[in-house]
Protein backbone atom coordinates (compact mmCIF):
# COMPACT_ATOMS: atom_id res chain seq x y z
CA UNK A 1 0.00 0.00 0.00
CA UNK A 2 2.86 1.99 0.99
CA UNK A 3 4.41 2.18 -2.21
CA UNK A 4 1.03 2.63 -4.30
CA UNK A 5 0.21 5.90 -2.25
CA UNK A 6 4.26 6.95 -2.93
CA UNK A 7 3.88 6.08 -6.84
CA UNK A 8 0.68 7.92 -6.65
CA UNK A 9 1.98 11.10 -5.11
CA UNK A 10 5.26 11.19 -7.18
CA UNK A 11 3.52 11.21 -10.00
CA UNK A 12 3.31 14.99 -12.07
CA UNK A 13 4.27 17.29 -9.88
CA UNK A 14 4.50 14.87 -6.98
CA UNK A 15 5.22 15.75 -3.18
CA UNK A 16 6.84 18.68 -3.62
CA UNK A 17 3.46 20.33 -3.84
CA UNK A 18 1.49 18.49 -1.45
CA UNK A 19 1.02 20.30 2.14
CA UNK A 20 2.05 18.54 5.40
CA UNK A 21 -2.12 19.22 5.92
CA UNK A 22 -3.16 16.61 2.59
CA UNK A 23 -0.49 14.24 3.82
CA UNK A 24 -1.95 14.31 6.93
CA UNK A 25 -5.52 14.07 5.61
CA UNK A 26 -4.51 11.25 3.16
CA UNK A 27 -2.65 9.27 5.66
CA UNK A 28 -5.69 9.94 8.62
CA UNK A 29 -8.03 8.16 5.59
CA UNK A 30 -5.99 5.04 5.07
CA UNK A 31 -5.82 5.33 8.65
CA UNK A 32 -9.81 4.76 8.78
CA UNK A 33 -9.94 2.55 5.76
CA UNK A 34 -7.32 0.26 7.90
CA UNK A 35 -5.05 0.07 4.95
CA UNK A 36 -2.27 1.68 7.28
CA UNK A 37 -2.06 0.79 10.95
CA UNK A 38 -2.17 3.85 13.31
CA UNK A 39 1.80 2.99 14.29
CA UNK A 40 2.95 3.10 10.89
CA UNK A 41 1.15 6.46 10.03
CA UNK A 42 3.57 8.29 11.22
CA UNK A 43 6.54 6.52 9.80
CA UNK A 44 4.72 7.13 6.57
CA UNK A 45 4.24 10.48 7.15
CA UNK A 46 6.91 11.48 8.34
CA UNK A 47 8.53 9.28 5.10
CA UNK A 48 5.91 11.35 2.51
CA UNK A 49 7.32 14.69 4.41
CA UNK A 50 10.39 14.03 4.01
CA UNK A 51 10.60 13.14 -0.13
CA UNK A 52 8.62 16.06 -0.39
CA UNK A 53 11.11 18.48 0.99
CA UNK A 54 13.93 16.34 -0.74
CA UNK A 55 11.60 17.19 -4.39
CA UNK A 56 11.06 20.70 -3.56
CA UNK A 57 15.22 21.18 -2.84
CA UNK A 58 15.28 18.93 -6.10
CA UNK A 59 12.88 21.36 -8.06
CA UNK A 60 14.76 24.52 -6.61
CA UNK A 61 17.79 23.41 -7.53
CA UNK A 62 16.48 22.40 -10.95
CA UNK A 63 14.85 25.95 -11.38
CA UNK A 64 17.84 28.10 -10.56
CA UNK A 65 19.69 25.93 -13.01
CA UNK A 66 16.84 27.09 -15.73
CA UNK A 67 17.41 30.40 -14.54
CA UNK A 68 21.65 30.67 -14.74
CA UNK A 69 21.03 29.06 -18.48
CA UNK A 70 18.26 31.70 -19.59
CA UNK A 71 20.09 34.38 -18.21
CA UNK A 72 22.83 33.31 -19.81
CA UNK A 73 21.48 32.98 -23.49
CA UNK A 74 19.75 35.95 -22.62
CA UNK A 75 23.25 37.97 -21.84
CA UNK A 76 21.79 38.97 -18.70
CA UNK A 77 24.75 40.16 -16.20
CA UNK A 78 24.10 38.06 -13.05
CA UNK A 79 24.57 40.15 -9.41
CA UNK A 80 28.03 38.25 -9.10
CA UNK A 81 29.10 40.10 -12.63
CA UNK A 82 27.66 43.53 -11.65
CA UNK A 83 29.50 43.43 -8.13
CA UNK A 84 32.28 42.33 -10.07
CA UNK A 85 32.23 45.46 -12.26
CA UNK A 86 31.22 47.78 -8.97
CA UNK A 87 34.33 46.84 -7.57
CA UNK A 88 36.21 47.09 -10.37
CA UNK A 89 35.37 50.69 -10.90
CA UNK A 90 35.96 51.63 -7.15
CA UNK A 91 39.74 50.11 -7.85
CA UNK A 92 40.09 52.36 -11.03
CA UNK A 93 38.47 55.12 -8.62
CA UNK A 94 40.52 54.63 -6.23
CA UNK A 95 43.65 54.52 -8.17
Amino acid sequence: MKDLINKGLAFGLGLAVVSKEQIEKLVDELVKKGEVSAAESKDLMRELLEKGEAEKKEMNTRIHEQMEKLLKELNIPTRADLERLEKRIQDLENK
